[in-house]
């Protein structure tokens, strides 16, 4: 009925897909003991500082500039990771639909079958 209407509905798969990925994250922050871009993210830091030191900038600590040189926070690595998941799942699926002439709904199911059936014929199972 809504899809005579023209109305577009986001499908609990693809929307539920943000909570999954983000429990995901937390599953390979707890197998590694470390949160995601720890070890890396201070040395980025201070390799940005040393750059504009070298390039014979001077700023004041508490100027913007020196600011945007800081690591990213743990939120900002789980938001960045996140968005480019969901974006690009948005548009697979999306592109799957219009290819097809399927709901959005549609789309996402007949994909995700696709892609098991796809994993399990790569390992050797058959369904």
């Amino acid at each position: 009925m809504m899809k005579e209407k023209g109305i577009q509905v986001i499908p609990d798969m693809l929307a539920n897909v943000g909570g999954v990925t983000v429990s995901y994250f937390e599953w390979l922050k707890n197998l590694d003991h470390v949160a995601p871009g720890r070890m890396t993210a201070k040395h980025k830091e201070t390799q940005n500082k040393k750059l504009i030191k070298q390039l014979g900038y001077k700023f004041p600590e508490n100027s913007p500039i020196m600011k945007s040189l800081e690591a990213s926070k743990e939120i900002d690595i789980v938001l960045s990771g996140l968005e480019e998941i969901m974006v690009s799942a948005t548009k697979e699926n999306w592109k799957y639909a219009l290819k097809r002439n399927l709901t959005l709904r549609e789309a996402c199911m007949g994909n995700t079958l696709k892609k098991l059936a796809s994993r399990f014929e790569e390992s050797g199972m058959l369904l």
